[in-house]
């Protein structure tokens, strides 16, 4: 080879390193200025569970939560170890034990406060950890620490109150765990996602027992419109939980990065792995990822011990009352709530509290046939007294305007929007007239927006439901 040659062969490869280098540094501008813009995907190409490892950035991105409400930013040094503890942990304890679920499941403790928190050296909380029968690893450091002592003293009403509830809800999560042969582990995903309140929904519109984003729920086959919302159902919440964590771990074969994935979205945590430079460890990612989710990991490590060694730092479970046993019945027509609680002798907290999926008090039997679960001697009222039900107050509960309105919002489903509505509230307006306005009572609204009173400023925005 002549030095004519030997000379534009090293320009080529000196220009492709080049080019090289450009690309790089465009893609990781590209990637930051992305992480700093809130974009809602509405592609609705389907992802291929079959064969996720082939998806593409573009549909797994879909499935992303709101990268905003995340606080997703190419991380500095300085901010690096920064974390925000989950929304469940910061909740109203005391509104907490006021629901439906607290007050009638389960039977109140008092003294508890008088309990002193004792200090526990590192070996111990590293010893116990390790000492548990999990598939899924169980990292201690001083992260995991900080969430295990704020679950052992500033959170132990909490914790309290988790262990009471667990059992009426771990039976149902511990079935649909092994029927899908999953880790038994994850049953305590819940209790950071919501506290075990199917009601729940996030400052970013996460909802029910399992937190799922609209577009998520829809995939994973939750129905979601104006009068029904299957991601407020535990059972089927619980199904499509479990599967998309399942995919999750198909795709990322680590159930750390899976968990992360569940919390903000398989996107973001692809995104961390190639600013890391590839690598596949949680803890390695960690600087990488979205404040929320670096501090989602610690918070399941944390919840897993807790729920095993309460009783080694002198936390005790509520106990559950008696258990309410229940059955379902198939509904054929439209039905009201209060049409069951006047009849049949039932609170309406009850009934909403036994079935969150409709988030209208009406049960839309007329356009599909729907599911009531009630106590086992209020079904047997319900089918006595037969068509008796569905006449009762039917000019009030229906009348022609809102049936219009009830075949109308069954048929909607927009993307997320006809599952909720917002208010502007203006000057002269009182709870009363936006209730009349829209069809819906008051406490709807109080209850739609956490409200202790009807006290409503002008200019503010508020749920309607």
């Amino acid at each position: 080879m002549g030095l004519t040659a030997i000379f534009h062969s090293k320009k080529q490869m000196q220009l492709k390193k080049i080019i090289t280098t450009l690309t790089i540094l465009l893609c990781c501008t590209a990637m930051q200025a992305q992480s700093d813009i809130t974009i809602e995907k509405t592609d609705t190409s389907r992802i291929d569970l079959d064969n996720l490892s082939v998806v593409t950035d573009k549909q797994i991105d879909n499935y992303d939560k709101p990268l905003s409400a995340l606080h997703l930013d190419y991380i500095s040094d300085k901010d690096s170890v920064k974390f925000d503890v989950p929304e469940s942990m910061m909740l109203n304890i005391d509104s907490l034990m006021n629901n439906w679920q607290s007050r009638t499941l389960l039977q109140m403790l008092e003294g508890d406060s008088l309990y002193e928190a004792q200090p526990v050296n590192d070996s111990i909380y590293a010893d116990r950890l390790d000492r548990l029968p999990s598939i899924i690893q169980m990292t201690y450091n001083d992260v995991t620490k900080q969430f295990i002592e704020r679950y052992a003293n500033r959170h132990r009403r909490l914790v309290s109150n988790m262990l009471g509830l667990s059992a009426y809800y771990m039976p149902m999560i511990e079935s649909a765990l092994d029927s899908y042969n999953m880790p038994q582990e994850l049953k305590y995903l819940p209790i950071i996602e919501s506290a075990f309140n199917p009601k729940a929904v996030s400052r970013v519109g996460a909802k029910g027992l399992w937190q799922f984003m609209f577009h998520t729920g829809k995939f994973y086959g939750l129905k979601a419109n104006s009068y029904i919302d299957e991601r407020f159902d535990p059972i089927k919440s619980t199904h499509a939980a479990i599967r998309y964590l399942r995919d999750l771990y198909k795709f990322f074969q680590s159930w750390d990065l899976a968990i992360a994935a569940y919390n903000c979205g398989p996107g973001n945590v692809k995104k961390a792995i190639i600013r890391s430079g590839g690598k596949t460890n949680f803890w390695q990612i960690y600087r990488f990822l979205p404040r929320e989710t670096r501090g989602y990991i610690p918070a399941f490590i944390a919840v897993n011990y807790i729920m095993n060694y309460y009783e080694e730092h002198g936390i005790t479970p509520m106990q559950p009352a008696l258990p309410i046993a229940t059955d379902t019945v198939h509904v054929n027509k439209n039905l009201h709530f209060s049409q069951v609680s006047e009849l049949c002798g039932i609170e309406l907290d009850a009934i909403r509290a036994m079935n969150p999926q409709y988030i209208r008090d009406i049960i839309p039997g007329k356009s599909e046939t729907c599911v009531l679960r009630l106590p086992n001697e209020t079904i047997t009222n319900l089918l006595t007294l037969g068509d008796t039900v569905y006449k009762h107050k039917e000019e009030v509960f229906f009348p022609a305007t809102q049936l219009a309105q009830l075949e109308k919002g069954m048929k909607l489903n927009d993307g997320g929007r006809s599952s909720s509505k917002r208010h502007k509230v203006r000057n002269g307006e009182t709870l009363s007239t936006i209730a009349r306005k829209y069809g819906v009572s008051v406490k709807q609204i109080m209850r739609a927006n956490g409200m202790k009173n009807t006290n409503i400023r002008a200019g503010r925005y508020i749920n309607i439901y």
